[in-house]
């Protein structure tokens, strides 16, 4: 007996209701960004490990899924090497390539690559799937889809105010109550700074990023396990439990940080975007989160993450400015900022609360039932002038039991069903049946739009 057949963990299959559902994310998704001029692109889902490695840090590294060299890949392998059982070192010689982490590393090539045919600042908008080689789990998938808009070759704040504005309008028309967490790299490094520990700020932004995840206690463990010192975690408590509205919590972090040129910096490029987004008026509420550290190295300014009110999980959208990142790829000074949805866990929001508007899983509108070979031939061309008519149109393929095809509209949710008999042909007309109500009447065909859209 064959095995049956399974997908790898942390991948899923998408029925045509839920692929409906999924159209309906992206489609939102991309009308937003267009309404803000952003233009779409794509990139290759594997890119070189040379572009990867070293942009997420060591544990976004050790999460990058690396693709076996083709043709004979241990040949150039000597038999000590594989003695050794190095397994980074190995990979580092079988693997050239890898499945891209996120979309932002490879946008960043791409700006490098085609920066003599952009014009600046570029808006660019790219929805595609990504594959880390995470631990599966609620909310967290081996290969999702992320939704990213990035503005390149503009220094300005009020590109951050522009996607906090995206960000709030997105989830407007979902229906889904977010709060929206800002925060500043520059605030960090100013923190890290002001207690004594600057040369430890990554392990400090990696490990209060956690914070959400593992408590306080388990990041203060972590912390000392990195070298910080107990004068150090002691200074940095206040700030991981600091409360009050935003304005109260930026004036307390500024005094905080006023022998810190490059923390307070990063007050006054937070203040701004919040006082402007207070004159804008957002539906959503903007949250300061000083504990906010999203972990990924190269972030250099503000730093943003979303989370849904109404159900447990993850961030469903994050970015923030990385003003270095084209730097890597050898074109310095090219500032970047940029928010990407998350768009596998804006489904299951989406999913757990019912917010699916009907028209985003519409279906089929009209079967034509057949009858056989003349029928058939009757209904077609009025099958071909529905569809011109802007009805979802099907002719069922063959003449089985008129029950099995009544089945057939039925579980495809199926709104109406046209028939075409003898009578029907005689008079040039058809019957067409209310498959919700049970109605039923005969009609002339260039009277179905009325009868089916309205």
């Amino acid at each position: 007996m064959a095995q049956k057949p399974s997908i790898p963990k942390g991948t899923r299959d998408f029925s045509p209701v839920e692929m409906a559902k999924r159209n309906y994310i992206f489609n939102t998704i991309k009308d937003v960004y267009a309404l803000y001029g952003f233009q779409q692109i794509e990139t290759p889902s594997m890119e070189t490990l040379q572009t990867l490695m070293g942009k997420y840090g060591e544990e976004g590294d050790k999460l990058l899924f690396k693709i076996l060299n083709s043709g004979d890949y241990l040949n150039k392998i000597s038999d000590e090497e594989l003695a050794e059982r190095n397994s980074l070192r190995m990979a580092a010689r079988l693997c050239e390539k890898g499945l891209r982490y996120d979309l932002t590393v490879p946008f960043a090539r791409y700006v490098v690559m085609h920066h003599d045919e952009l014009q600046l600042p570029f808006k660019r908008y790219q929805i595609q799937p990504v594959w880390r080689a995470d631990r599966p789990q609620k909310g967290r998938y081996r290969e999702f889809y992320q939704c990213d808009a990035d503005v390149v070759g503009s220094n300005s704040l009020l590109n951050e105010v522009e996607l906090m504005q995206i960000v709030d309008t997105v989830f407007t028309r979902f229906g889904i109550r977010v709060q929206i967490k800002i925060n500043n790299r520059k605030i960090l490094t100013g923190i890290a700074e002001t207690i004594g520990a600057a040369d430890k700020i990554v392990d400090i932004t990696v490990a209060i990023d956690k914070l959400d995840k593992i408590g306080l206690d388990s990041v203060n463990e972590e912390l000392r396990t990195n070298g910080l010192t107990e004068e150090a975690i002691a200074k940095l408590q206040p700030i991981l439990k600091m409360t009050g509205s935003n304005d109260e919590k930026l004036t307390v972090i500024a005094e905080v940080l006023k022998d810190s040129e490059t923390g307070m910096k990063g007050v006054e490029e937070t203040r701004f975007i919040l006082d402007t987004l207070k004159n804008v008026g957002l539906n959503n509420e903007m949250q300061l989160d000083l504990t906010l550290a999203r972990g990924l190295n190269y972030y250099t300014g503000a730093i943003f993450e979303v989370k849904a009110l109404d159900v447990q999980i993850g961030s469903i959208t994050g970015g923030g400015r990385y003003d270095n990142l084209t730097g890597i790829f050898g074109l310095p000074g090219l500032s970047g900022v940029g928010i990407s949805f998350g768009a596998d866990r804006i489904y299951d929001v989406l999913n757990t609360l019912e917010l699916y508007p009907e028209n985003a899983l519409a279906t089929t509108q009209l079967l034509f039932i057949n009858f056989g070979e003349k029928e058939t031939a009757y209904c077609m061309p009025i099958v071909a002038q529905a569809r011109k008519a802007g009805i979802r149109t099907e002719m069922y393929p063959d003449a089985v039991k008129m029950k099995k095809q009544m089945s057939y509209a039925n579980a495809k949710g199926i709104g109406f069903v046209a028939l075409a008999g003898e009578n029907e042909m005689n008079e040039g007309k058809i019957t067409l049946k209310n498959m919700v109500t049970g109605e039923q009447k005969m009609i002339a065909a260039d009277e179905l739009a009325a009868n089916i859209i309205g």
